[in-house]
């Protein structure tokens, strides 16, 4: 089992690509209604999830 020191070691995108990407995410704390809790970790589990 993989142990990180700081949740930040386990992210594949860069400070720099996620402030690009997270206007574009729906569910920010402006909008109506409930929405995810941490958009960046949904991408992050997502680019990080192995092809099959």
């Amino acid at each position: 089992m993989m142990c990180f020191k700081d949740h930040m070691d386990r992210f594949i995108l860069t400070d720099a690509q996620w402030a690009k990407m997270e206007p574009l995410c729906l569910g920010k704390k402006t909008d109506q209604g409930r929405s995810g809790k941490d958009n960046r970790l949904f991408i992050e589990a997502v680019l990080w999830r192995p092809m099959a």
